[in-house]
């Protein structure tokens, strides 16, 4: 019941007052980039408040649809490449939001991949396991979020979640390394097929595979689930 007391407070903040605010329709946009010659790119998605889905499995190097009936939700998407390497940055038009906002977002899995998410407030959910991850960073201030990142990785990654009030729930595989820290102000942190040693948890068998996911999580108001399955 706290939780979810303190999961709508935050949202009514985050997303303020929309009393005076005129909103429109439900409109539609997709937006796509090609691939070119970029070996890596870091794409960083900044969200006010609303519903995010992140996945890999897209043909070109960026397809997005998104969902908006506040014209200061309008995405915008800026792409600039130095030849090897690119950067990606969505966010919305306007410095405030209101109404409903929902974006389906997804990468090209053979590009190597800098993720960075921020949310004011909403849900997320990231199904992340097919992409050629190299880090992932996300921030959210209130809500949820459901982090996937089972699939078979060629490479190490490092993976920062802070959540501020909410769920936190991470889906590890177990086929590799797993060095986890999960530390939460207020709530419970639950975790399920690792084992914890010295401070961390990790994936027992996997300790000297050559590839791992390090994995830091804090919460403050909430409950943590970390799953290796």
């Amino acid at each position: 019941m706290l939780k979810r007391i303190l999961l709508t407070v935050g949202i009514v903040v985050l997303t303020g007052c929309g009393d005076n605010i005129r909103l429109g329709p439900m409109e539609h946009e997709t937006k796509t980039l090609d691939l070119d010659k970029s070996e890596m790119t870091r794409a960083e998605l900044k969200m006010g408040a609303g519903e995010m889905r992140v996945a890999g499995g897209a043909v070109k190097l960026m397809e997005g649809n998104f969902d908006y009936n506040d014209p200061g939700s309008k995405p915008q998407v800026e792409y600039h490449s130095t030849g090897v390497r690119s950067d990606i940055e969505i966010q919305p038009s306007g410095t405030v939001q209101h109404g409903e906002s929902k974006w389906d977002v997804r990468f090209n899995d053979s590009v190597g991949m800098d993720l960075v998410v921020k949310m004011g407030a909403g849900k997320a959910h990231l199904d992340l396991g097919t992409l050629n991850l190299r880090s992932v960073a996300f921030d959210l201030g209130a809500g949820e979020v459901d982090a996937d990142l089972r699939g078979h990785p060629k490479r190490s990654y490092d993976v920062r979640i802070n959540g501020g009030v909410g769920q936190a729930t991470i889906h590890l595989p177990k086929s590799v390394g797993i060095s986890a820290t999960a530390a939460g102000g207020i709530g419970e942190i639950n975790v399920s097929g690792l084992e914890k040693r010295n401070g961390r948890w990790i994936n027992p068998g996997h300790e000297n595979d050559p590839v791992n996911i390090r994995l830091d999580v804090k919460g403050g108001v909430g409950e943590i689930d970390l799953v290796a399955e």
